[in-house]
């Protein structure tokens, strides 16, 4: 039994590893940790997870979780976790980031996150879907969660180098913003109505460029945020501008064979009633008639594929196992 520990277990991304992990037949969770609710149960942060995870926070150094575990997922926000990743590596400990500090290259980081790095270190990229390299890695980089709708959405027609530019709209439901209220995820200002925001400047457009440009440098990507008042979800819209004409055929074919033998990508048509609480992503497309557009939707649940899901089907993958495990469920539809 792989035993699994979690470093911020109070916020949602911990929640979900909880809940998610909780049923996992191969992985025991043996240690959730948070400093401000040390000593106090689990359930008490989170009420639905009463009955199914019998734990209290503690308040733990690197080498007293790693004798407890041996793979540990950092849910703690963005900056924190090059403070405790160098410690759990070298306390030999596998580890899943969930946070920003490890996606992107130093300088790029530095850049749109505004925080000087100290721990600079080349950690493979969680999409597995995108990199196969993840069953190796000491370490993995999760992705964010408009970053992996949008990918996925995009990435077999870039791939092919048939696109020269994608305009990439995306409508996250509040969850995505954390646990702690904003005015972006307070209740008045998000009901009845689509809040975009940051509409050039999102932190998370570098990463959907990052991993576009590792397919092909040559597309130019333009991403824009919304907040829709739902709480989970993500729903994606890109408009991919090609060179030359495809046919819905063509595309079709494209798109199968890319996501040949990989089970959480779906082609049909999304709905966030269809994905959410799953670790599916649907994708589905039409090509527009006389012209070089090609619209490509993408449906995701944040929390799940779009984090604490994909964080375990990269821990599914580093250890062997089916990468389906403890992660084989439908959406909650309707």
């Amino acid at each position: 039994m792989l035993k699994i520990g979690i470093v911020g277990g109070t916020g949602y991304t911990g929640g979900e590893l909880l809940r998610l992990l909780s049923i996992h037949p191969l992985a025991e969770i043996t240690v959730v940790t948070s400093r401000k609710q040390a000593g106090q149960p689990v359930d008490t942060v989170h009420p639905n997870l009463k009955s199914l995870v019998d734990l209290k926070f503690e308040d733990l150094e690197p080498a007293k979780i790693a004798e407890k575990c041996d793979l540990v997922f950092t849910a703690v926000p963005h900056g924190a976790a090059m403070a405790i990743v160098p410690e759990l590596l070298k306390q030999g400990l596998r580890v899943i980031d969930l946070s920003a500090d490890y996606r992107l290259p130093v300088e790029k980081f530095e850049n749109v996150y505004g925080k000087k790095h100290l721990d600079p270190r080349e950690v493979v990229y969680g999409l597995p879907e995108l990199h196969p390299e993840v069953k190796d890695a000491m370490m993995i980089a999760n992705p964010g969660c408009y970053p992996t709708g949008a990918n996925l959405a995009c990435a077999p027609l870039i791939a092919q180098g048939l696109v020269n530019r994608a305009v990439v709209d995306s409508k996250s439901g509040i969850s995505g913003a954390g646990q702690e209220p904003t005015e972006g995820s307070h209740y008045p200002n998000v009901t009845q109505g689509v809040r975009p925001y940051n509409l050039t400047t999102h932190r998370h457009g570098a990463e959907i460029e990052q991993e576009m440009h590792r397919l092909n440098n040559s597309t130019r990507i333009h991403f824009t945020p919304h907040v829709i008042p739902s709480t989970r979800g993500i729903a994606t819209t890109a408009h991919l501008f090609v060179d030359e004409p495809l046919t819905t055929e063509q595309v079709q074919d494209i798109y199968e064979e890319f996501y040949k033998n990989k089970p959480f990508v779906r082609l049909q048509k999304p709905s966030l009633a269809n994905v959410r609480g799953s670790n599916f992503c649907d994708i589905a497309f039409e090509v527009e008639k006389n012209s070089d557009r090609i619209v490509v939707v993408s449906a995701i649940d944040n929390m799940v594929k779009g984090a604490s899901g994909q964080a375990i089907q990269n821990m599914n993958l580093m250890y062997g196992f089916d990468e389906r495990t403890g992660l084989w469920t439908s959406g909650l539809a309707p």
